[in-house]
């Protein structure tokens, strides 16, 4: 017997085709029928006529890795439609380690006490995950960093010809392991101290295994030309297909930046180069409160950069930088900056640095490098937000058509070990931010192409071949949502808050939202490699 029916639906397939109404049944994990089943037997039937049914979304990047261990629910993602995420990305992946004491250093959004945390291997950390039924289904890139670390600590240097070679040799291992791909942060530590020739090896393996090579790129600013035509150099040279993460250039790019970035990447796609791109859909942009800091003050871990930021000195010199991460910092438009996640000041979040320094009677440069200082070991885990972004820039990455939509967050939950956390501003309303604005609003494409975007596209650059479509035999991972209703609800001052409009959602044909309501069910698993 059929277990669900979804009848009367206007059926958005994922293929950018335009939608037709029909029932979807489906029985276990896969879709079973699509078309008339007035007469079918089944066990639940729900009409959803004048709503929309897609399949399930595909976040294409997250950072996820650990919060998933810490609450394998994926609250904030499941409640907007998502059924599959991607971790380990931009060089960030809490695998593999050294020794299980060294997770906390790497894993993004690392919850203490954790039951069970004590892998080492990139397969044990899947190995891990697949012990739980999760809220959605995973896949998991490695990153460099963990990779670098690996081999060299955090000291601060080049590596040597045979520290390359064994880091390609780590990558080989993640690949044979279930890894889906090969991250690098090029704008994090160690990622930032890593040249070209240290990074096609690596590449050359994820190649070889077919797996999909996503980066951050070393700079969206002044010299973003240098960055992308790294990223695009990297793949030309290794054959690995290419992913550039968050491609929006950011403040202190000249006007024709992403234009130019588009004809680059036009170029190389012309002579072989199998690329594509993805964006996240706002102007605001975040990242580590750290990555500010030069190259020489990351050298040597957390307890090195606590002893640099009490002595006036090194705080001094820091200052002087004039190239940080963000070129706001150099500019001083702390007005633009807001504090978005902080574990020991959460009553700071949402206020600007100007705010802070207001009333902390103190220059913004020194409260920021303050709130480093008080986070302690947790300092990676503070992180701030600003308009970064031009509009204009989004809306021109999102008429290409090999632009995917991505969140750049963690799947979090308003309650527990991650109540006060926060990855992103959108990252309880990211799906329904693009598909409001960008699609319905801006009709920037139709609604049709949207679902496109969020579903067979990031699929295709997976190569998930069971999922991204609704179609016979595929598995049942499946979103209904009100396209009338369906809108992002969070604030810069109320991030956590979840979308309207989402009606059920299906994950591996168990259903998690039902009604608009979080069941007890969770259907997502691993996805290990080849997918």
């Amino acid at each position: 017997m059929i277990d669900f029916i979804f009848e009367k639906g206007l059926i958005y397939d994922g293929s950018g085709n335009e939608p037709y109404v029909a029932d979807v049944a489906t029985l276990g994990n896969k879709i079973e029928h699509i078309g008339q089943l007035d007469d079918a037997e089944c066990t639940q039937r729900i009409n959803v006529e004048g709503l929309a049914i897609a399949p399930g979304f595909i976040d294409l990047h997250t950072h996820s890795d650990f919060t998933l261990v810490a609450n394998t629910k994926a609250e904030s993602q499941v409640h907007q439609g998502v059924t599959t995420e991607v971790v380990g990305q931009c060089g960030h992946s809490c695998a593999p380690v050294c020794h299980p004491s060294e997770i906390a250093k790497v894993a993004l959004g690392y919850i203490p006490g954790c039951e069970g945390v004590g892998w080492e291997s990139f397969g044990e950390y899947l190995d891990h995950l697949d012990q739980y039924d999760l809220g959605v289904n995973v896949a998991a890139f490695v990153g460099h960093g963990a990779i670098h670390r690996m081999v060299m600590g955090d000291e601060l240097r080049l590596p040597e010809p045979e520290e390359v070679d064994q880091m390609a040799r780590l990558v080989h291992q993640a690949m044979e392991e279930g890894a889906a791909g090969f991250s690098t942060g090029l704008e994090y530590w160690p990622g930032i101290q890593s040249a070209p020739e240290h990074i096609v090896p690596l590449c050359e393996v994820t190649a070889s295994h077919n797996r999909l090579y996503a980066t951050h790129v070393r700079n969206r600013d002044r010299f973003y030309d240098l960055g992308f035509g790294e990223a695009i150099a990297t793949a030309r040279t290794s054959g690995a297909r290419l992913q550039i993460s968050h491609i929006q250039p950011k403040y202190g790019a000249p006007a024709h930046a992403m234009e130019h970035t588009l004809e680059m990447i036009s170029a190389a796609r012309r002579h072989g180069v199998e690329l594509a791109f993805d964006v996240i859909p706002h102007d605001w942009a975040h990242t580590l409160v750290m990555a500010i800091l030069p190259r020489w003050a990351l050298e040597g871990g957390v307890d090195r950069i606590l002893e640099r930021l009490k002595d006036d000195e090194s705080r001094d010199q820091i200052k002087r930088n004039r190239s940080p991460m963000w070129l706001l910092v150099a500019d001083r438009l702390w007005s633009k900056i807001v504090l978005l996640n902080s574990r020991e000041n959460p009553q700071l979040v949402g206020e600007s640095l100007e705010e802070i320094g207001k009333a902390r009677g103190n220059d913004p440069y020194d409260v920021v490098l303050d709130l480093l200082l008080e986070e302690g070991n947790d300092m990676h885990q503070l992180l701030w937000t600003s308009h970064a972004f031009l509009e204009s820039d989004l809306e021109l990455c999102l008429e290409q058509p090999e632009c995917a939509v991505i969140s750049d967050t963690l799947a979090l939950a308003p309650y527990g070990d991650l109540a006060t956390q926060l990855g992103s501003l959108s990252g309880y309303g990211w799906t329904s931010e693009f598909l409001n604005r960008y699609v319905k609003e801006r009709n920037v494409m139709s609604l049709s192409e949207g679902v496109r975007r969020l579903t067979s596209l990031p699929a295709e650059r997976l190569g998930l071949r069971d999922r991204g479509l609704v179609r016979e035999g595929l598995k049942a991972d499946i979103v209904v949502f009100d396209p009338d209703t369906i809108r992002s609800t969070w604030t810069v001052q109320q991030p956590r808050s979840y979308p309207t409009g989402i009606e059920y959602v299906i994950v591996n044909g168990r259903l998690t939202i039902s009604a608009g309501e979080r069941t007890d069910n969770d259907g997502g698993m691993v996805l290990r490699a080849p997918l």
